[in-house]
């Protein structure tokens, strides 16, 4: 009785290999955007961002909790909104969750700086990698971060992505969203933000936790300067 070749066989096992990895993967991408799906109507309670810190926050201490209360669109004030947009994605409104003008902007920056020192991520990026991602820097979770940005953008209004944004982003060492960032920086609720005061908060967005370590770091106040002088011009949904 002749062998089987050894050839076609593992030619076989490779081809199955392939499609059980093409499965996998496609069920991935369906468990994310059944996520997706659900976060259009129903408020995260909690992000992938979040459980990565409560669990290092627990390794000191394993009652820590964190430091986050839901607060609805209507309610945030206005100045944190024009804030951020004027801090973290002036085309918010146009753009189709990403922003190839400041995408090319960012690579020639890290290409004359030799180093990433600009991303060019928009604010429906950053709430992608919040929600279902982790901080890693690999081509992977780059790609994962622009096939949520499609399912949030395409499934989602304008005004509920910065809602949920507005609510989920890290705003200190376990401080999530603006009411509880408002709360912890100046003890008040994020209604009564002024336009100061909004503009600090959105200056720190980019190293939250190294700004509420530091809160007088050498540039932070001229940072907030900065966004403060483009708060008028920023268009919010």
């Amino acid at each position: 009785m002749t062998a089987t070749p050894a050839l076609p066989f593992l030619a076989r096992w490779v081809k199955r290999l392939l499609l059980a990895l093409i499965a996998l993967f496609l069920l991935y991408q369906f468990w994310l955007f059944g996520w997706v799906l659900w976060w259009k109507w129903v408020n995260p309670d909690t992000t992938r961002f979040m459980q990565i810190r409560l669990a290092e926050l627990r390794v000191k201490d394993d009652k820590a909790e964190l430091r986050k209360h839901w607060l609805g669109y209507a309610q945030i004030s206005n100045h944190l909104k024009r804030a951020l947009i004027a801090s973290e994605d002036d085309s918010f409104v146009q753009h189709d969750g990403f922003d190839w003008d400041g995408i090319q902007r960012a690579m020639q920056k890290n290409k004359q700086r030799g180093k990433i020192v600009a991303g060019g991520s928009t604010i429906t990026q950053q709430l992608a990698k919040n929600l279902l991602l982790t901080p890693a820097k690999t081509h992977w979770r780059k790609a994962e971060e622009a096939l949520i940005t499609v399912m949030i953008e395409t499934l989602w209004s304008k005004q509920r992505i910065f809602e949920v944004y507005i609510n989920v982003i890290e705003w200190g060492n376990g401080v999530f969203g603006a009411e509880a960032a408002a709360q912890y920086y100046f003890g008040i609720s994020a209604a009564r933000l002024s336009a100061e005061q909004a503009a600090r908060l959105a200056s720190m967005v980019p190293s939250p936790r190294f700004y509420d370590r530091n809160r007088h770091a050498p540039g932070l106040a001229n940072k907030a300067a900065v966004i403060l002088g483009r708060m008028p011009s920023a268009a919010i949904p």
